[in-house]
């Protein structure tokens, strides 16, 4: 027994040491308030925003208020702090409850707790929270985030606000968790000088003149919404609209662009849009925001997929800023901007992950949604290309999906290599017509849901009638890069997989034109196959690796 106990503790001593020795992130104490769903948060569901806002250009400052409209979904406990994200250094004024009772709070940097009376389950209260400051700024839109206040070319005001990954506490006060959004909508407020146009999402309610100098316009979505979606563009627009007859009938569109750049936006925007729409609803279903519309708009940054409002900033270039993403000239034939950030539409928009963590959902499916455009688009072969370009953008520098409940984002990676990963599952299933079932399964399935990773990867794997986990464990949950292993011999093949995790399954669909099609599943053992006529010739290194993100070795 003493023996045993002190190799036991030799062995625990080793591994304390070796694992001492990887990197560990350290996240403070905001990370984990804004990523956790904590006592303070989980009580309440939030129903619906009503926000409020004025922007001072010359000041840089916001003065605001949010209504926010919410269920009593678990008891409280004797809880009577309800969690409020609103970042330093905007400051909360005051809380009504109800529109009546003023609550007590404090703040703990950039999270302030508001004290509520008791609440009964089920029940639907409010409160309103009015707020003023100096806002966070944007440094380099949409990258780094905040209120942004710039000059158009002709030097006019021109403000909007991207905060995806800050969050949308940068500009106004909520609950700043993916998990939760306004299951009744939300309406959007703007007071701006009268020399200036507002834009929201969803619809125009009302606008308004103040005989002040200033006018009111108010947006609103029907739908649920992510809280960083909730945008204000404040410029000088102008309005083109039209109906475009999509899978579930005649779907508003609204084109809102600077007034010097209505010549070309009005054939270039719908030229695009329209071809977007083609692909992404044969591909992933009915556009999912027909009660709010669609609508497309100028930015300041590049863009970003605000919901029902779509950020454009790409410069009326092909590419992405005229530049090819697949290095192979496919990238050249289309808009990125207006495909990409439509394209979350149906993932991220409809679609959300519950957890940031879980963002793959968001880019990795609709990074495909670009290979699917080309595809649609240019043809199948074409599509291959595009995706097999885009390869070069994986860096494998840390794994896709990092911590849970800390506010932590994954690699880069997610966008390229998710993109691959679902191409290369795309390829092993053989059966296009399946897998757009399982893709446009999956927008009805969960519409207007938000998602754990667990719900996708198990859902593609029963659609799939395959069991696709270790698959999604390989590319979204390590930095390793599996490698094929092959040789030939005596008309037989020999095969596996090496530098992959354990029970990687990757079923490999291998064709080529007068060739009968072969499927293999290799495993981290050595298998054959007897081959048929000419089989030898899909054996080839590029041939399989254009196909499948892997590395592939030929041991002979």
């Amino acid at each position: 027994m003493k023996k045993i106990t002190s190799l036991t503790l030799l062995f625990l001593t080793f591994s304390t040491l070796l694992f001492a020795q990887l990197p560990t992130k350290v996240y403070t104490l905001a990370d984990t308030l804004r990523g956790s769903l904590n006592a303070e948060r989980t009580w309440w569901d939030v129903q619906r925003y009503e926000l409020a806002v004025k922007p001072d250009y010359n000041d840089k400052s916001i003065t605001g208020s949010n209504k926010i409209v919410y269920k009593v979904v678990q008891p409280n406990n004797g809880h009577t702090r309800m969690q409020i994200d609103l970042q330093e250094p905007l400051i909360i004024d005051s809380v009504l409850y109800h529109g009546g009772q003023r609550l007590k709070f404090e703040h703990v940097g950039s999270v302030w707790y508001v004290h509520v009376p008791a609440q009964k389950l089920s029940a639907l209260n409010n409160v309103h929270i009015f707020y003023h400051g100096k806002v966070h700024q944007a440094e380099r839109a949409p990258w780094d985030g905040g209120f942004i206040f710039t000059t158009d070319s002709l030097s006019r005001p021109w403000m909007t606000v991207a905060c995806q990954g800050l969050g949308a506490s940068v500009w106004y006060p909520n609950k700043d968790h993916q998990s939760d959004e306004p299951n009744l909508g939300a309406s959007l407020t703007m007071t701006v000088p009268d020399t200036l146009v507002a834009v929201g999402n969803g619809r125009l309610i009302f606008k308004k003149d103040n005989h002040d100098g200033t006018t009111t316009y108010q947006y609103n979505v029907k739908n649920p919404i992510s809280n960083y979606c909730i945008i204000p563009y404040i410029g000088k627009y102008v309005n083109f609209k039209e109906k475009y007859a999509g899978e579930k009938g005649a779907l508003d569109v609204n084109y809102w662009v600077l007034d010097y750049n209505y010549p070309k936006a009005k054939t270039y925007m719908p030229d695009q849009v329209h071809k977007m729409m083609k692909s992404m609803e044969h591909w992933f279903g009915p556009y999912p925001f027909y009660e709010d519309g669609y609508q497309l708009i100028d930015a300041s940054h590049t863009g970003m997929e605000h919901q029902s409002a779509v950020s454009y900033g790409n410069g009326y270039k092909f590419g992405y800023r005229g530049r090819d993403m697949s290095g192979n000239g496919w990238g050249l034939k289309w808009d990125f901007i207006i495909i990409h950030e439509s394209g979350h539409e149906w993932f991220g928009n409809n679609i959300t992950s519950n957890d940031l963590a879980d963002m793959w959902v968001h880019e990795g499916f609709t990074n495909y949604s670009e290979t699917l455009f080309v595809d649609y688009t240019f043809g199948t072969k074409e599509g291959n290309e595009y995706n097999f370009g885009i390869r070069k953008g994986i860096k494998n520098d840390t794994p896709i999906i990092p911590d849970y409940g800390v506010n932590a984002q994954g690699s880069g990676d997610m966008y390229p290599k998710g993109g691959n990963m679902l191409h290369a599952i795309r390829h092993s299933l053989n059966n296009d017509q399946l897998f757009r079932t399982i893709l446009r399964g999956l927008n009805q399935t969960f519409y207007h849901q938000t998602v754990t990773t667990a719900q996708i990867e198990n859902y593609i794997s029963k659609k799939a009638g395959y069991n696709f986990s270790k698959v999604f464990d390989q590319y979204l949950r390590t930095v390793q890069v599996p490698v094929f292993e092959y040789y030939l011999k005596d008309g037989k093949a020999f095969y596996k997989y090496s530098n992959c995790v354990k029970g990687f399954n990757l079923p490999l669909s291998l064709k080529k034109e007068g060739v009968k099609t072969l499927k293999i599943i290799p495993a981290q053992n050595w298998q054959q196959v007897t081959l048929a006529k000419g089989q030898d010739a899909l054996f080839t290194k590029s041939g399989i690796e254009f196909m499948y993100y892997l590395q592939v070795k030929n041991t002979k």
